[in-house]
């Protein structure tokens, strides 16, 4: 069976498997309490659950309990215990972010159990083990700094999409959109025998990708249901195991990668560079204001996208939008072996510039609908 159809296989169980679960898990969250109420930091008019974390944990779980019996992906499993710690660690986040939803944990505290999560990754052997700097060297790591690079990387890639969870859909679109990009970019080193048939990596943007497309339609705008933080967590933690797999063990240079992309870690912060940047622009913003980095404001780049007169379903596909472009970016040399994507993302950046300043008015006024919001939020 070709990779791709058996990571497609894979993808459609997590995604069947969380898409029914869902309505389940909506009424747990109410009876549970991990509900969110509206407030100025969350758009949305009435309590929502937020428990779509729950159904996405158990697709991660039944995906990876059938990936063994599809033809084409035996050799994923020649290092169980790697396949045993991501599912570990993806309890661990989810179990984490779900009691915040519910209690209302300490920044410190929610740190702390991420990074109990990568350090689980870390001694199944998921792992950054070799840093690439680019037009320079190879850097092996040592026991003690791979560790430390692997939770810091681990704990940014889950807030990273923790923070970009403002809007329904935004979240839960562009990770499908960045594992759907990253697994084309993994199938791809696999092909070019930059990276062995074993590496998980694949598996784990595969899994990514399905939970994601199952949860979608569910919290499409207007949301019935959030993903809440144990789901933005899980989310990160599973596209963490899957560039860390990829990224953080490649040794060897591929001619498609242009520039930078000789550079493996680079390529995640490149197709994430929505909730990448968002996340830098947070932590400058409250550095600058002396705020805690866990204090919600309205200035990420959604809000931002709003406050310019796009609506919420605008917005969200914006944002979705520069996913994709820097998604190409990354494939159109890995692909083509010749780095000169520069020119067509170039021009379709452009274009997505003058989209999202001017935004043309498709068949309404989304400034009179983002004023009325903001007044409606104003007054809670």
């Amino acid at each position: 069976m070709p990779p791709l159809l058996s990571f497609a296989i894979v993808g459609a169980v997590a995604a069947v498997t969380t898409f029914l679960l869902v309505p389940l898990t909506a009424r747990v969250a109410v009876r549970a309490g991990a509900s969110r109420e509206p407030d100025v930091h969350h758009i949305h008019e009435t309590p929502t659950p937020a428990a779509g974390g729950l159904a996405m944990l158990v697709g991660v779980v039944v995906a990876v309990a059938v990936a063994p019996v599809v033809g084409g992906l035996s050799a994923t499993f020649d290092t169980p215990g790697e396949i045993l710690g991501g599912v570990a660690a993806a309890v661990i986040v989810l179990a984490v972010g779900f009691y915040d939803d519910i209690r209302d944990l300490s920044p410190p505290a929610k740190a702390a159990g991420v990074a109990a999560a990568a350090v689980v990754l870390h001694l199944s052997g998921v792992s950054i083990a070799v840093f690439r700097v680019p037009f320079w060297d190879l850097v092996f790591l040592s026991e003690e700094w791979s560790a430390l690079m692997t939770v810091l990387w681990v704990l940014g890639m889950a807030n990273a999409v923790n923070l970009i969870d403002g809007l329904d859909g935004l979240a839960a679109g562009i990770v499908a959109i960045a594992s759907g990009a990253f697994l084309l970019y993994a199938l791809r080193l696999t092909d070019q025998g930059v990276i062995d048939e074993a590496n998980p990596g694949a598996l784990w943007a595969a899994i990514a990708l399905g939970v994601c497309v199952g949860f979608l339609p569910h919290n499409l705008y207007p949301a019935r249901v959030f993903m809440g933080d144990g789901g933005a967590l899980l989310l990160g933690a599973l596209m963490a195991a899957a560039t860390i797999s990829v990224g953080g063990r490649s040794t060897v240079e591929f001619s498609g990668q242009a520039f930078f992309f000789y550079a493996p870690l680079v390529i995640p912060l490149v197709i994430l560079g929505v909730p990448v940047v968002d996340t830098l622009f947070a932590i400058v913003r409250r550095a600058v204001g002396r705020r805690g980095f866990s204090v919600a404001d309205r200035e990420h780049l959604h809000h931002r996208l709003m406050r310019l007169g796009h609506g919420h379903r605008r917005a969200v596909i914006v944002l979705w939008l520069w996913t994709a472009l820097l998604s190409a970016f990354v494939l159109f040399p890995t692909y083509t072996g010749r780095g000169d994507a520069i020119v067509p993302v170039g021009i379709a950046a452009l274009a997505l510039v003058l989209f999202t300043i001017f935004h043309p008015r498709f068949g309404y006024d989304s400034v009179e609908v983002d004023a009325e919001e903001l007044d409606r939020l104003k007054k809670l």
